[in-house]
This record gives C-alpha cells, structure tokens and sequence, in this order.
C-alpha cells in the first residue's frame, strides 16, 4: 500500500480529514523548505505538497507566481526539489510528499528518468497541472512502473464525460479546484463543494482534496465536512513570504507556518468531532 493510500484509509477509520499543505521549493531560500515541511508535519500536515518553481506558472495567482519567481532567482530546479525530497525523507519516512509542478521540465528530463530520481527521492505523488488526461499515457507508465500516484484536478467546470475521463487514469487522491480561476482567487461556496464532489464521488471512489480558497480554520472547517481533505496554498506562501521579508530568523519562519496549519488543523478536527 502506498503512503497516500495508507494515509488517507487510517484517516477515514479514525473519522479524521487530511490536512495538505503547499509550500514551493527553494522559497524563500533553499535551505528552509526542509525544516519547514518538518514543522508542517509536527503541527498536524498529513500530506505535503511541494510545488516546483517554473518560469510560467499559469495556473497560479500572484502570491504564489511571485515564490516561484524566489525559488528560481535562489537556483531552484526540478533535480534541487527532488534532492529537498530525498533529504526530508532522511527523519520522515511515512509523511506522503505530492510534487506540483509543470510538464516542460519533466518532458525535458525524460519520463523514465524522472521516475525514477521521484522513486529514489521518496516522491509519493505527482501533479502536472499544464498535463491533460489526454496525453497521461506515457508518463502513467512510468510512474506505475515504480508506485508513484499521478494525481488530476478537476475544477467547477470540468464536464462530466470528462470527469469519468480524469477518473480513470487518477491514484492516490483527486484535487477538487474549489473555485473558478487562478490560486488565490475567488470565494468558497461549500453548498457549491458539495454537490460538486458528490458528482465526483458517483464515478471515483479516490479519496478527493479541496484546494484554492482556504486560508483559516473557518474556511477549512467549512470545506472539510464535505471533502477528505483541505489543500492550503495561497494563505500559507503570502503568510512565509511576509514573514521572511522581515528578516525573521528560520526558527520564526517555521513558527508563522506552524500557527497556520496548526489553526487549519483544529477547524477541521473540530469538524470531525461534532459529526
């Protein structure tokens, strides 16, 4: 059973949600990504999500364009984010690590190879946002080949045919774009959330994370009493990039992401309390 997988099974049997967080690799500096995701674990992460800078990340708002923008003025590649992988695998090995990223690196380094340095690395899911379902097959091969989850997002318009479509080339979970647009952008509607996953849930029995929109233990809770689990991006790299424009020492870096996710994380045990 993969890390994901055994993650979110013990999570359902204790009635408990997911808590994902997204920090980008290198951001704000290459030797605080590893620590960070250490205390992101420690206040209550289940699953980490590294995204790794690219030089046109379309799908992201401007928070999260700007720490790509740092990550890659700091020297960060796709083979420096598999090396933070493979050193924070060095004290944790049960914490999943999902990549985000864009497909012009993973294409320029080779399918094959790049399942491969995944595999060494500790990489337990893959996310290629630019990568359509369409033209999966190649690379789901490869990273079949060696246990990895290739991991879809699926948005309030997506269609149904090709929800069935998405579905049925995803593992380990699906990653719901909880409103329209880029990352940052727009307003949750849980009503809206609902009904939308349990479209998703007639055609997948994939655990489904909720992504884009949730900044605070309200918004988490609000989400979390539908989904399996609540992706927190844009709230937290704005959060560490304030903090780290402020010359903050790493310590107090870690304590600004620790606050954070700690709050997410009673909001959405407190969901799962009151059912």
């Amino acid at each position: 059973m993969s890390r994901l997988a055994k993650v979110f099974n013990e999570l359902q049997q204790a009635g408990r949600k997911a808590v994902v967080p997204y920090i980008v690799a290198g951001d704000p500096n290459l030797s605080a990504t590893v620590p960070l995701m250490h205390s992101l674990v420690a206040a209550g992460a289940n699953v980490i999500e590294v995204g790794v800078p690219f030089s046109d990340p379309m799908s992201e708002g401007p928070v999260i364009q700007k720490a790509h923008e740092r990550a890659l003025a700091v020297g960060t590649s796709l083979r420096a984010t598999l090396a933070l992988v493979a050193e924070f695998r060095q004290t944790d090995s049960d914490t999943p690590v999902v990549m985000m990223g864009y497909a012009n690196p993973i294409e320029r380094m080779g399918y094959r190879v790049f399942a491969d340095l995944c595999a060494a690395s500790g990489v337990d899911g893959l996310i290629t946002v630019d990568l359509p379902p369409e033209e999966v097959d190649t690379v789901n091969v490869e990273l079949k080949r060696v246990g990895i989850d290739n991991i879809f997002l699926i948005s309030p318009t997506t269609p149904d045919d090709r929800i069935e479509m998405i579905t049925s080339r995803a593992s380990g979970f699906l990653y719901y774009v909880a409103v329209k647009g880029v990352t940052g952008s727009g307003a949750l509607d849980p009503s809206e959330v609902s009904r939308y996953l349990d479209k998703i849930r007639r055609v997948s029995k994939l655990p489904v994370a909720v992504g884009f929109g949730i900044k605070d233990a309200s918004s988490a809770a609000s989400i979390a009493e539908y989904a399996d689990g609540v992706v927190v991006g844009s709230a937290l790299v704005d959060a560490l990039a304030a903090a780290a424009a402020t010359g903050v020492s790493q310590a107090e870096l870690e304590q600004v992401a620790t606050r954070l996710i700690s709050d997410i994380r009673a909001g959405v045990d407190g969901v799962a309390s009151a059912a």
